[in-house]
Order: structure tokens, then sequence, then C-alpha cells
């Protein structure tokens, strides 16, 4: 069984001195997806990671302590593709491949379109480019796991508050079209797949104590391309960890 673990950090660093290390070192995934790592690989002491028993590939973006993304595999990977070739997207990066056989999984940071007019153009022509992207990978690597924050709540029962968030970035009608034409693209929601009940959030703002309350937002995914459905065991949101305003989000698969 392989226990594959999605979670964006919102910077390594700072989670590091909440406790990171003791959390991976109990939970002991096979494979770790990052993203915002928001640190170069020589502003860490990669021997805490190897001593864990990780073989660790990082992609950070070219603007320091922003974005980024990474893999840790207790397997060594056959093969390691750095960024999707569009390079608006590859500097502040985004994608992270890691090859195992005839399965390939990805750790992906979407953007945020929620500082303004201007990212949310951005956010919208990276959507469209990314399942070009990800329909070309699909030619030559068919079986992909696409684990990563995606910036989207697919649908209202992801959302705390669907009504009030009508108009907000991550909850837009054309957002929310796009996630759910990707998945009918060859791709299964492995959380909804296991789970179908109401407030299961994986990011909750700093704001007005709102992961106490769990006001809160679904928007990191784990999803499986349609031809690994049977292989899939479980999946969960493993709320408890705190070292983020998101949380990780699990999966097991019998690879």
């Amino acid at each position: 069984m392989t226990k594959i673990i999605s979670y964006n950090l919102n910077g390594i660093r700072s989670a590091l001195s909440k406790g990171l290390m003791e959390w991976i070192k109990a939970t002991d995934p096979d494979v770790l997806c990052f993203q915002e790592i928001k640190a170069q690989p020589e502003q860490l002491d990669l021997t805490l990671f190897e001593k864990a028993g990780y073989h660790h590939y990082w992609y950070p973006a070219q603007k320091k302590g922003y974005s980024g993304v990474a893999i840790f595999s207790k397997l060594m990977p056959d093969k390691i593709e750095y960024g999707c070739g569009i390079s608006i997207y590859d500097m502040e990066g985004r994608v992270i491949r890691a090859d195992y056989g005839d399965v390939s999984i990805l750790s992906v940071y979407h953007p945020s379109g929620s500082s303004g007019e201007e990212r949310q153009q951005f956010k919208m022509q990276w959507l469209a480019d990314f399942q070009k992207y990800i329909d070309g990978l699909k030619k030559i690597r068919p079986k992909l796991i696409i684990c990563g924050d995606y910036n989207i709540c697919h649908q209202a029962i992801d959302i705390h508050n669907p009504k009030g968030n009508a108009n907000s970035s991550g909850f837009l009608p054309e957002e929310r079209e796009w996630l759910d034409q990707f998945m009918k693209s060859g791709f299964i929601d492995s959380f909804r797949h296991f789970n179908t009940e109401p407030h299961h959030y994986s990011w909750w703002s700093y704001r007005a104590n709102s992961r106490a309350k769990n006001l809160g937002w679904r928007i990191d995914y784990n999803l499986v391309s349609n031809n690994l459905q049977k292989k899939m065991k479980r999946s969960a949101i493993l709320s408890v960890a705190k070292h983020s305003d998101h949380c990780p989000v699990l999966l097991e698969i019998d690879l």
C-alpha cells in the first residue's frame, strides 16, 4: 500500500518550527507532495529529511519566499520532471512530477486569484493551459495522481458559506466549472469517492478564529486517473495537523 500525502505548508521553514518533522516521522507517508514551500533547499538542513528516509526534489519559485513545490519520496523515482514547460508558470515553481513505473505523481500549486483582477486573469489562463498540459501528458503517462492545492472549491458542500462566497475567487462559477470539466476529462476526486459528508475542509482563514469554528474551504485534492480507480483504498483529510493554514490530505492506493 502506498500512502501519499499532499500538503500546502505555507512556508516549510515555518512548518518545521511547528513540529512538521515529528509529524512526518509519526505519519510515515511514502510520498509527500508539498506546495508553497516558500524556500530554496539551500536554506534548510536537508539531512533532516534524509535521516527520515526521504529522497527530496525541490522546485522553488525564482522569487524568494514565494510559492514553490516539492516531492519527498521513500522510494527513488525513475524520473523527476521539473515544471510544465511554460516559463511564466515555471518561474513560479508550480509543478513537479515523479514517475514510478507506469504511474506519475504530481505536486501542483494552482495560482490564487484573491489578490485582484490581474491575478484572477492569470489563474484562468493557467487553468486553460494546465488542462492542455495534462491532456498532452496523459498521452505518454496515462496513469496520473495529481496532488495539490487547486485553490478552487468544487461544490457547495466544499465551502462553509457558499452563498456568501458566490463572488469570491476560489468559488467563482467559471472556476468550479473548470474543475468539474477537468474531473470529467478523466479524474476522480479521491476524497469524495470515499466520503460524501459535509463540513470537511482543508484550508481555513487565519482571521476570525475560522479553524476553531471549522469555517473552511476544501481546496486541496488528490485527483486520480479513472484507470487507477480500483487501486484506491482510502482517502482522508488530516485536519488535526496544524503546521499551516492548510491541512494535509491523504490518499492510500495500491500501486
